[in-house]
Formats: structure tokens, sequence, C-alpha cells
């Protein structure tokens, strides 16, 4: 078991992977890391396939059929193709991801928001879907298209700025330091964005709601200002606050602003089961941009830590 950190990448010889293993691949470069290509066959498909052609499927077919892939993506950047090791797995595509993840110490997940069917295929909305479900990695998650190269040093105008959805809860301190970090780290502007969502009430509608929306504006300022304060002055990070459908007014500004990357949580309401709320998978869905999940049990392990900042400290 190699307990190196790496970056895993799961492909489905798509577009949308190919897109995938480059900003994957920029990342591991960056980080003198691993970059662990992983391959999950169905069994059934497998199954079907050997009794239609009479091929028997074997693991060294899909590493060879994997490395083909990668070679094709990444023609003769020989230091890329160096750095790539091949895991083929049989099973669950998400459990498997999760279980390679594990297994190979992996620090983060890089996957297209969508993928590909058919035999030998995998359908990657649905499976990226369950990874966030159920990651404690961080997921960066990709647009469905082939950008061509990716490299570090061009993050800058590839990505422009960094948007941060908050919804205020104490995650959004763990959610906006990564942010800043990342913005520090390659000069980005930084945006804080809080959508205040409309009273559906109908008791609430017959009445005078300007007072009501003027004191949920000021409460949301006073509680942004706050999360800004968190942040380095150098970055002069913005604080935006708009109303309406939170994923919508989120994607809007992203568009607005021509946002390269989005940091969001993962995290719903607990009385719902899975994690991963409906504004951040309606978020994945919207924009089409580079966007980093964080799972709970990350922001919870700094937020438990002993002088670990909260929002109501």
């Amino acid at each position: 078991m190699n307990t190196r950190p790496s970056i895993l990448c799961p492909i489905d010889y798509s577009d949308a992977s190919a897109g995938a293993l480059r900003y994957a691949a920029a990342v591991a470069e960056h980080f003198f890391t691993r970059l662990v290509v992983l391959v999950v066959e169905d069994p059934l498909l497998m199954t079907a396939l050997d009794l239609e052609t009479s091929v028997k499927w074997t693991r060294e077919a899909s590493q060879r059929d994997a490395a083909k892939f990668v070679s094709d993506v990444f023609r003769d950047e020989a230091a890329v193709l160096a750095q790539c090791d091949y895991e083929i797995a049989v099973g669950k595509p998400s459990v498997e991801i999760l279980r390679v993840a594990r297994e190979r110490s992996c620090e983060v997940i890089v996957m297209g928001s969508h993928g590909l069917t058919g035999a030998r295929k995998l359908f990657f909305g649905s499976t990226t879907e369950r990874v966030l479900r159920e990651t404690p990695l961080p997921v960066l998650v990709t647009p469905p298209v082939d950008p061509g190269p990716v490299h570090i040093e061009e993050a800058r105008a590839l990505l422009r700025r960094i948007v941060v959805p908050v919804d205020l809860s104490p995650s959004s301190v763990h959610q906006t330091r990564i942010a800043s970090g990342l913005a520090e780290a390659l000069t980005l502007p930084l945006i804080l964005v809080h959508v205040i969502e409309p009273v559906k009430s109908r008791l609430l509608a017959r009445l005078n709601l300007g007072g009501l929306d003027s004191s949920r504006r000021a409460d949301a300022e006073e509680r942004l200002d706050k999360l800004v304060a968190t942040i380095p002055p150098a970055l002069h990070a913005e604080p935006l606050i708009v109303f309406g459908d939170p994923a919508e007014e989120a994607a809007k500004v992203v568009r607005d602003r021509q946002a390269g990357l989005v940091v969001m949580g993962l995290h719903g309401s607990p009385m719902l089961g899975p994690r991963m709320g409906s504004v951040t998978y309606r978020m994945l869905c919207l924009s089409p941009t580079l966007v980093l999940a964080l799972p709970p049990t990350i922001i919870e392990s700094v937020q438990h830590r002993p002088g670990a900042m909260t929002l109501e400290s």
C-alpha cells in the first residue's frame, strides 16, 4: 500500500475526464506528488462484454487502456507521464473511488462534473454526486470539457477571481480560510457572497416586509463583515450580499464577475440525511467553472481544535 500523499483522478475516457486529468496533473506537478489515475470497471458490463465478444477482461488490459488515454491527453509531456500511477478497480464507482483515495493516502480527488455512458464507461454525473455525498476529502470538480494544456503558472489568467458562497454558519470560517489561502497563493481577487432567501410565508406576505428585510440584511452584513475580518487585509476581499435563490444568485455572481473557481462547503440539514445541500448540488449544475468542494469532516476537524475561530467568537 502506498502511503505517499497523492492526487486521485478517476477517468472514464470522456473529454470531461481528460479535462479533469489536466487539472489534476497541474496540481500534482505543483506539489511534487503522484497522480493516481483510476479506472473503475462495472462487473456486470464486463461480464456482458466478455459473453458478447468472447474476449476475457484482464486488469493488465485495462491498465494499458488507461495509460494510452493518459498518453493521448498529454502527448509528449514526459514529466507528467512519469508522475502517473494507475489503479484498476472493479465494483461500484463511488465506493471504489473513495476506497482507493483512502488506501493511496490521497489529499484531494479531481473529477469531472459529468461523463460518459456505454460499455466499460462510467456515468460520472451520478458518480460525482455520490462521491460528494460521502467523501472525507476535498473534491475539485472540473467542467465537462477538455480545456487543453493547464499549468499552475497560468492559473491567475485562467481563474481570474475566486467566489466563496457562504451561509454564515460556523463552517463558513474554514471555507473562507481555504479560499483565502488559494487567493493569496495565486494572487487572485476574492469575493464572499451571501444570499438572503426571500421569506416564503403566506402570512408574512400579507404584511409589510420592508422592516424585516432591512433587519435581515443588517444582521447578514454584520456577520459577513466579521467573516471578512478573518481574511488578511492585503487580499482586499469583497463582501457581497444579494437577495434571491442561493444557487441561482451565486451562479449569477460567478458569471458576471467571470470567476474561474468557486469554493463551497459540502453540508446540508442534518435532518435530511446524506450531506451535500441542495444549494451546493445546484451550484455544481449551474456553474461552468471549477468548484472546490470541502467536506464537513474537514471543516469540523478544524472547528473543534482548541482556539479555533467561529463566527460566534
